[in-house]
This record gives C-alpha cells, structure tokens and sequence, in this order.
C-alpha cells in the first residue's frame, strides 16, 4: 500500500510506527521511542516530520539517531524531516515503563527517582543490582560506558553494572 493512499491518521501512524522502531545506538536493548526521544510524528504537507529531543546537547550519537529516523521514515515511503526539540529539555521521566524493563533486563538499572528529586542530583540513591537483586552497591565511577551512565558494582556478587542516570 503507498503511504499516498493513507488517510492522515493512517498515515500518521504508520510513520510513527516506523521511527519508533529505531533502536537507540549506545542502549541498543531500546529503541527511541521508548526512551521518550521521539517526542511525536506527524504528516504536514505529505512530509513526515518527526520531532526528537537528545538525551543531552553534548550527545555524540544525537545525528546518528536523527539519521537512523529519516531513513525508516524513508524506507516506509515517507519524505521525512527531522526536526531537533531542545524544549523542554529531555528527562529520564520521558523513558516509558516498557523501556525501563528491558534496560533491566539488559543489565542496566533503570532510573531509580524522578527528575525532580534533589536526591537525585546529590547522588544519594540506592542502586539495586540487576544480576542478583541486593541493594549493597558502590558507586565506582560517575560516568560508566556512556556519559548518561554511571558504573556501579554489587559488593554481594561482585558484578559490576551500569546505572541509567536520573536526569
């Protein structure tokens, strides 16, 4: 079927169906949409206009993601247009549920508080490991195999993970 014969919302759909199925380069276990990034997909002129906030404005993967999008778009017959949303800025509170499960399951924790949290920034949380479930963790490093990551190990199983920080 051509994306030309869809109805709006159809075709609305459709296109969003298609970004939101990009895995994110440096978390490949999620893909953008569950990370919240996409922040929506909508068809203004037959163009696919996707809107996508980075993680953070240093965010080295930021134009692969934006290229990856355009090209699912792309691929599923859409003219695509990406267009870069710096506000609101992105939060770990834009990850959804589903998200935050698979993180787990991929052996990263999750974001353990809300943004708004002032533990947060402080570094006060408890970090529950993902391999054995104990929550006597040391933080090793703030900044763990990306910079939106912290390193932390289980002094219980001795396994050292990452931690998705609470941005």
């Amino acid at each position: 079927m051509s994306v030309v014969s869809l109805d709006q919302a159809e075709a609305k759909q459709r296109a969003w169906d298609a970004a939101a199925t990009v895995p994110d380069p440096e978390v490949p276990c999620v893909t953008v949409a569950d990370l919240g990034i996409l922040r929506s997909v909508d068809i203004v002129d037959g163009v696919a206009v996707a809107k996508v906030s980075p993680t953070y404005s240093g965010c080295p993967a930021t134009q692969f993601i934006e290229f990856a999008i355009e090209t699912a778009l792309r691929e599923a017959g859409f003219e695509p247009r990406i267009e870069r949303v710096l506000s609101p800025a992105w939060t770990t509170d834009w990850i959804t549920e589903e998200g935050k499960e698979k993180l787990r399951e991929y052996g990263i924790v999750p974001p353990q508080k809300s943004s708004n949290s002032v533990r947060s920034l402080f570094g006060e949380t408890t970090v529950t490991c993902p391999h054995c479930g104990a929550s006597d963790t040391e933080r090793i490093s703030e900044f763990g195999s990306t910079p939106c990551k912290a390193l932390y190990r289980c002094k219980s199983c001795t396994e050292p993970f990452d931690y998705f920080k609470c941005i």
